[in-house]
């Protein structure tokens, strides 16, 4: 039930949690949304980012739907998996489409700020799909539009800037 949600204890909620991120009292999205942005660039030195998203979107989606089946709130703010999932989609065109250091810092900062901004007003098709969908799909799928949204905005703003 809610009031037990989430426990760090039951491997999903921890996960989903992104180990306890979404249990800031404050903007946990936000947290969970840095997280991600974090990560991304970490691992993005090693390997191609282009398969670990995919995993990572999946995974999100088979873990949204273990924790939240017995939420009566489906998208409970402690759930941000979701948010880094989508913070990745935001962030994938970057290795493509940025040369520099600068424009590559500059794309993040502007990812970041477009995908909070595209998560916390969900702008259609955003809305859409956070109404339409309560399953672990919906609660993946509408931060997956946002990330789209938030990478064509970067990508439109990195260009006239470089």
């Amino acid at each position: 039930m809610m009031s037990d949600f989430p426990d760090l204890k039951k491997p999903y909620d921890f996960i989903a949690s992104l180990g306890g991120i979404g249990l800031i009292p404050y903007a946990p999205g936000t947290f969970g949304s840095i997280f991600g942005c974090i990560t991304f660039v970490l691992i993005s030195h090693f390997v191609n980012m282009l398969i670990p998203t995919i995993i990572i979107v999946i995974l999100s989606i088979w873990i949204c739907e273990k924790v939240s089946k017995d939420l009566s709130e489906k998208d409970h703010k402690s759930i941000v998996i979701d948010e880094l999932a989508g913070m990745w989609v935001a962030l994938l065109p970057v290795i493509y489409f940025a040369s520099s250091q600068n424009e590559r810092i500059t794309y993040a900062i502007l990812a970041l700020v477009f995908f909070r901004f595209s998560d916390i007003l969900k702008p259609f098709p955003v809305s859409y799909i956070d109404q339409k969908y309560k399953n672990g799909f919906g609660i993946v799928f509408d931060d997956i539009i946002a990330g789209i949204l938030a990478a064509v905005l970067s990508l439109i703003i990195s260009f006239l800037l470089f």
